[in-house]
C-alpha cells in the first residue's frame, strides 16, 4: 500500500468524527417554533386544490405574493415552498403551487411585504378561484390559526454572490436558518511531499 493511501486511511476516523459533529449540529439547530408545532397531513397545496380536500390540518409555507384585508379576516396569497426541519420555507426550491391562508383579524400589508417568508398552520377549507394574469387559478384555502412571519435572512457583508450562495444545494454553502456556515478545512499531506 502506498504512503499516500496509508496516510488517507489514518485520517478516516477524523473525517467520520467531523461528519458526526456536523450532523449533530444540524439536528440540534432544527427547532420548530412553538406556534408551529404539531401533527399535520402530508398533503401539498397542489393536491389539495385538485382534490378539494377539507378539514385536514396542514403546515405550509412559502413567499408572500399578496396580502388582502377583508371584512373580518386577512388573506395571504403565498407561493408554496418545501419546509426545512424547523418549518422555515426553503429558498430556490420547487413549488407545489400557490395557496391562500386566511386568518381572523387585520394584518397590515405593510408589515407583511411581498417576498417575505411565511409559515402557517390551520385547516383546509376547500378552494378559491382567482385570476393570475388571464388564467383562472384554483387555490387551496387554509383557515389559519397561526401566521408566522420569519425574520429576514441576512447576507454576509462583502459576500460576492447572491443571498442564495454560489451552490444553492451544496450542504456546506447556503442559507442555514438565517445564517451561513462552512465545515472546517482538514489538510491531508501525502507521502510524496507537498502539492
Amino acid at each position: 500500500m502506498s504512503a499516500r493511501r496509508r496516510n488517507f486511511d489514518n485520517h478516516a476516523p477524523i473525517r467520520l468524527v467531523v461528519l458526526a459533529l456536523l450532523t449533530g449540529a444540524l439536528g440540534a439547530c432544527a427547532t420548530v417554533p412553538t406556534p408551529l408545532q404539531g401533527q399535520f397531513a402530508p398533503v401539498t397545496p397542489r393536491d389539495a386544490a385538485a382534490n378539494g380536500d377539507q378539514s385536514a390540518a396542514v403546515r405550509w409555507g412559502g413567499e408572500i405574493i399578496n396580502v388582502e384585508p377583508r371584512a373580518d379576516e386577512t388573506c395571504f396569497e403565498v407561493l408554496s415552498r418545501d419546509l426545512w426541519d424547523d418549518a422555515r420555507p426553503k429558498r430556490r426550491d420547487h413549488s407545489d403551487g400557490r395557496f391562500i391562508a386566511c386568518s381572523k383579524g387585520f394584518y397590515d400589508p405593510a408589515a407583511y411585504p411581498r417576498g417575505r417568508e411565511l409559515t402557517v398552520t390551520g385547516s383546509l377549507s376547500g378552494s378559491e378561484r382567482h385570476k393570475v394574469g388571464e388564467y383562472d387559478y384554483t387555490y387551496a384555502r387554509v383557515v389559519a390559526d397561526q401566521v408566522y412571519l420569519w425574520p429576514k435572512r441576512e447576507t454576509p457583508t462583502g459576500y460576492p454572490y447572491s443571498a442564495f450562495g454560489p451552490w444553492p444545494y451544496d450542504p456546506f454553502w447556503g442559507p442555514y436558518w438565517g445564517g451561513w456556515w462552512s465545515p472546517p478545512i482538514i489538510v491531508v499531506h501525502g507521502g510524496h511531499g507537498h502539492h
